[in-house]
């Protein structure tokens, strides 16, 4: 049988991802106490202020000045897939819809046409530390659906289906696994046919155990993202933590934790095989596109911005909650 790896490369800021993906960035930031404000109650002295991507005593704030996140900008062409493992993530957008996320929760937005959102990530423990831990993925849509209509779902982690393994755990936030099938995406998904094959699986592998990752029955790509643990072992090959693993999707492979417990995050999909044309928040089929995208944006502002800041969050009372255009509240 032939090699499964296909290529080991490292991770950088973001890692690349294959087609259909465009992207996935991780996010891990072990931020201090927060202040009455949500803010880190700790000084701020000696950081960027604004593109704050340097992890400095373990953390940064990004785009945001008072809160660490990302104050309104514009998407269009795409899809985003945010899993917040660790922490809180605020959500405001161009729709009227908004949410306070975290410990597991998914939320998959479609851009389409074209919406503006703010990520922040509101430090909401006074008492002790506030760690977050998320994958935001890039997920590309079709050109038939570029300019499908701006959607917003939340995958709440009570309805996500995990399978137990005797030797690992398996997060289904996409596709199906050994016959249990992830909640559905978005509408006017790439993964919302079933055809494409597309999965986002989070995968932990027991410390010395071995797991079998089971073969794909289409012709996907297929890309393993290891994030955290000591080594793992795929056949006689040593892996150390932020590396992705190309794989041939046709193979199974049997991963090996090394002394620590593995990791992993799995994407894989048929790809769109489109041309693509990005810039910044922009993905289109070409850069004619992309000038009109940019175009329509500063002349409507895909709708506008209905909220009281560009860094908006939600009242530090507020639990988790998802609250839809159509105005429907849904509060866990």
């Amino acid at each position: 049988m032939s090699n499964p790896i296909i290529q080991v490369f490292p991770l950088g800021f973001p890692w690349q991802t294959q087609d259909p993906f465009l992207f996935c960035v991780y996010h891990l930031d072990h931020y201090p106490k927060g202040n009455s404000e949500m803010g880190p109650a700790t000084s701020l002295e000696g950081r960027n202020l604004g593109n704050d991507f340097t992890i400095k005593d373990g953390w940064r704030m990004y785009h945001g000045r008072t809160i660490p996140g990302f104050p309104a900008h514009p998407h269009r062409g795409f899809e985003t897939i945010t899993i917040v493992n660790k922490g809180y993530c605020d959500h405001s957008d161009s729709l009227g819809a908004a949410g306070r996320f975290g410990e597991g929760d998914v939320q998959w937005m479609t851009a389409g046409k074209g919406v503006q959102h703010s990520e922040m990530f509101p430090l909401l423990n006074e008492g002790t530390e506030n760690t977050l831990e998320l994958f935001q993925i890039w997920l590309n849509l079709p050109q038939k659906d570029k300019f499908a209509e701006p959607h917003f779902k939340m995958l709440w982690h009570e309805d996500i289906p995990i399978v137990h393994e005797k030797n690992a755990t398996i997060k289904i936030i996409a596709g199906n696994y050994r016959g249990n099938q992830a909640n559905d995406p978005a509408p006017d998904s790439w993964a919302s046919n079933l055809e494409n094959d597309v999965a986002i699986w989070n995968i932990h592998v027991d410390a010395e155990k071995e797991y079998a990752l089971p073969k794909a029955d289409t012709d996907v790509s297929r890309t393993l993202y290891f994030y955290e643990g000591a080594e793992i072992y795929i056949g006689d090959e040593k892996i150390l933590p932020n590396y992705g693993i190309t794989l041939n999707p046709a193979q199974e492979i049997v991963v090996r934790a090394g002394t620590q417990k593995a990791q992993l995050l799995l994407l894989q999909g048929k790809p769109i095989s489109e041309p693509v044309a990005k810039y910044g928040p922009f993905v289109m089929n070409s850069d004619e596109e992309i000038q009109q995208a940019m175009q329509e944006y500063r002349l409507t502002q895909f709708g506008g911005w209905p909220w009281p800041h560009p860094d908006n969050v939600h009242s530090k009372k507020k639990g988790r909650f998802a609250k839809y255009p159509d105005g429907t509240l849904i509060e866990k």
